[in-house]
């Protein structure tokens, strides 16, 4: 599965793919991590397809993790599912603004991070396996 992780943040994106690791939980296929440092370059990689999950940083500047979620749900089609890092867990309001399928709150807990983005990654992979599997 590939995962697209954006950040303007090279430490956060870091301590996301260390949370990630090659696989987030037992059950949940191998990820590869797409990495992202702008709003212009998720918005091309997520046009391209073959991504099962985002995962947008909303303290990323100058454009936010949320706003952009908001964007690519509203404009691409069968937008993958997206989990926000909120800048406190008081943020929940904005990351269901945003249609996000997930949150989690800086400071990031690798813990959080991974369980959160093995049940989408699991959801996605419902969603896509063949009938009769």
């Amino acid at each position: 599965m590939t995962v697209l992780v954006y950040s303007d943040d090279a430490g956060t994106r870091q301590r996301v793919r260390l949370a990630l690791g090659r696989r987030p939980a037992a059950d949940v296929p191998l990820v590869d991590v797409v990495e992202c440092a702008t709003a212009p370059a998720v918005v091309s990689r997520t046009d391209a397809g073959g991504l099962d999950l985002l995962v947008l940083d909303g303290e990323a500047a100058p454009a936010g993790g949320l706003g952009l979620c908001r964007q690519l749900k509203d404009e691409v089609f069968q937008c993958p599912p997206v989990l926000v890092l909120t800048g406190r867990v008081q943020d929940g309001w904005l990351a269901a603004w945003s249609r996000a399928d997930g949150a989690v709150a800086h400071p990031l807990d690798p813990v959080a991070v991974a369980a959160a983005a093995a049940e989408l990654l699991r959801a996605r992979a419902a969603r896509t396996a063949p009938a009769g599997r």
